[in-house]
């Protein structure tokens, strides 16, 4: 079923909304690596989120970038300073993209759907203020994971709520309601919950990967925001 939910996305990806308010003729948006590549990462406290955003904040400008933008299928470093992720096989496969900006920037839906569920995942290092979206396209239905929202986003929402192209779906969240990060939108695309509500794993691990990366397509197949990314 992967294969015909990716060929439906790539059929309609003209069609997406910008999930972000991101003009590629006149904003410039980066890469940003959290793997063991990126050396730097050796000398910033990450479990220090005011260190961690100071790191984000200063790539941004350096670049004169409006967003950063990455971590699909990436083996990151980043998961170390929070237990959510300790266990008989440490998760640090990411199945979703984040793209890294200002607190209160507003996220769109990119097709219309309907709240499957949300939830406060409110561990170190989870989601905080989460959505999911439920969605049919082309016959084929599939879910999108909005993560690191403020949490006046899952106050007045309801479980079936259709929710249009182009509304507002929610804010990139403080570090106080989006589980301890800078702010950013984790966007995850899920063919199948497996009875999940509010929540779905974000990363796992990497003898785990092959499975759920089939489960979770690229997100850049409804973002189209990688191409623009020096």
């Amino acid at each position: 079923m992967k294969e015909e939910l990716i060929h439906a996305l790539q059929k309609n990806n003209l069609n997406f909304y910008n999930i972000v308010n991101f003009k590629n003729t006149i904003e410039k948006i980066i890469t940003l690596d959290f793997s063991a590549e990126n050396t730097a990462l050796a000398s910033i406290d990450i479990a220090n989120t005011a260190a961690f955003s100071n790191y984000i904040t200063n790539k941004l400008q350096s670049a004169n970038a409006k967003f950063g933008i990455g971590g699909y299928n990436e083996d990151r470093v980043l998961y170390k300073h929070s237990k959510l992720f300790d266990g008989k096989d440490n998760r640090t496969v990411h199945l979703g993209i984040d793209i890294w900006g200002e607190e209160g920037t507003e996220v769109f839906a990119p097709l219309g759907g309907m709240v499957h569920g949300f939830a406060f995942n409110n561990n170190i290092g989870d989601y905080g203020a989460t959505i999911i979206l439920q969605h049919q396209l082309d016959t084929i239905s599939f879910h999108t994971l909005y993560g690191h929202l403020a949490l006046k986003d899952i106050e007045k929402i309801k479980v079936g709520q259709y929710i249009s192209r182009g509304n507002l779906v929610g804010h990139f969240g403080s570090a106080q309601e989006n589980g301890n990060w800078p702010p950013h939108l984790h966007f995850q695309i899920i063919e199948d919950l497996e009875y999940n509500e509010g929540d779905y794993p974000g990363v796992c691990a990497v003898k785990d990967s092959e499975k759920y990366l089939h489960n979770c397509p690229n997100p850049d197949l409804i973002l189209g925001m990688l191409q623009y990314a020096k």
